[in-house]
């Protein structure tokens, strides 16, 4: 029987949080460099979300692929429907905020760099619609601070004071 995730999930799911680290660092740190450097940190920011989409999907597919080793004891049905409820959530949230992002950045008719390539304007800016989606994007983003502590707290919930392998399945080793 399958005890934990599979290798390539473990490594991509702490792989995405250090790009989520990562990406939530790049802004924080936006009011603190020289005023010369604003652009290359919103850019890093750009790229380390975009690279958590792109984690995002990866995980997705391989959740398809892989078998979801059980929780060992079994949760009761409240509690294992809120826990599936709560990771779809991550999942969407992490996948909607940097298309958001993107979108901002479009509507708001602002230059950026992928990966060194120069992206092109793809929509009429509108400076109305870049406030709404920038909004969005921030608070949803604000979220994420409640949401991946909740995470954190619900599998050292699960390890030390329920004394289940939810975290064990998800742990770097043999």
């Amino acid at each position: 029987m399958v005890t934990r995730f599979a290798k390539s999930q473990i490594i991509l799911h702490w792989l995405t949080l250090l790009m989520i680290i990562l990406t939530y660092s790049a802004m924080l740190l936006k009011d603190w460099v020289p005023e010369d450097n604003i652009d290359l940190i919103k850019n890093l920011h750009f790229n380390f979300g975009l690279s958590v989409f792109l984690l995002m999907i990866i995980r997705l597919c391989l959740r398809q692929l892989n078998t979801v080793p059980p929780i060992t004891p079994p949760l009761e049905a409240m509690q294992a429907l809120g826990a599936k409820v709560f990771h779809w959530l991550l999942y969407l949230l992490f996948l909607s905020l940097p298309i958001l992002g993107m979108l901002a950045l479009a509507y708001g008719g602002k230059e950026w760099v992928l990966l060194g390539w120069q992206v092109p304007q793809w929509v009429t800016p509108d400076p109305g619609m870049r406030s709404l989606i920038k909004e969005t994007h921030e608070t949803l983003a604000n979220t994420g601070y409640f949401i991946i502590g909740a995470h954190t707290l619900a599998a050292l919930y699960h390890h030390y004071l329920r004394g289940d392998n939810t975290l064990q399945r998800m742990m770097p080793g043999k």
